[in-house]
């Protein structure tokens, strides 16, 4: 506890679980490697909410495997349900509704099989990263509609990554450390965003993207 700042101990003092004020800590942090992500490097995901609710649904899993498939299987029930309602040309609210009920089951019916599994850490899985995860629908869907379906995929296979990489991010013992002694370090993020709010130059995707462009320039 010697290591710990006043900082946190005061929060602590206050009845605010360590891991909540760390977890508090780190959600800045991810949500400037998002936003650098997709700055600089032209990474979009979904936005940068999705990504960063999604990083926090897997610390929520009891292993990043389960949340891996959960999500996964979220994206597949999304796209089989958009082909199978397609047909019926129902507007955007009721379609939605139709593709949660579905995922539910579909989460429920994996967890049983979980269970019936002895995968215990699967069929374990609390209701609030499945609740996260369920939300992806909505998302999914309307850029489905708006963008078609390979888009979707692939911002989805774009959050996924960074969700994952926010995950081992804020699982990082070496960043807990830090951040229990310099709780102040976060305040570093502010300019780091100023910074990438005034970014002007090409993303490194845009380079490969228009590489024969540039070699003629």
């Amino acid at each position: 506890m010697e290591s710990i700042s006043p900082i946190i101990k005061f929060f602590m003092f206050q009845g605010v679980p360590f891991e909540t004020v760390i977890l508090i800590l780190i959600l800045p942090i991810i949500a400037t490697l998002i936003a650098l992500l997709r700055q600089v490097f032209g990474i979009k995901a979904f936005g940068l909410y999705t990504p960063l609710i999604v990083t926090f649904a897997f610390l929520a899993t009891n292993g990043i495997k389960y949340g891996i498939i959960i999500f996964v299987l979220v994206i597949l029930s999304g796209i089989i349900m958009r082909f199978v309602l397609k047909p019926f040309r129902l507007l955007f609210l009721p379609r939605v509704a139709i593709m949660v009920t579905v995922v539910a089951l579909f989460i429920l019916v994996m967890l049983t099989a979980g269970g019936s599994l002895r995968r215990t850490g699967l069929a374990a899985v609390s209701i609030f990263p499945i609740l996260i995860m369920i939300t992806l629908v909505e998302k999914f869907i309307t850029v489905q509609i708006e963008k078609g379906t390979k888009t979707a995929a692939i911002l989805a296979a774009e959050t996924l990554a960074i969700s994952i990489l926010g995950y081992y991010l804020a699982s990082w013992t070496m960043l807990i450390s830090l951040l229990a002694t310099y709780p102040w370090i976060v305040l570093i993020t502010i300019p780091i965003n100023i910074a990438l709010g005034k970014w002007t130059g090409l993303r490194a995707q845009e380079y490969f993207r228009f590489k024969e462009v540039l070699k003629k320039i």
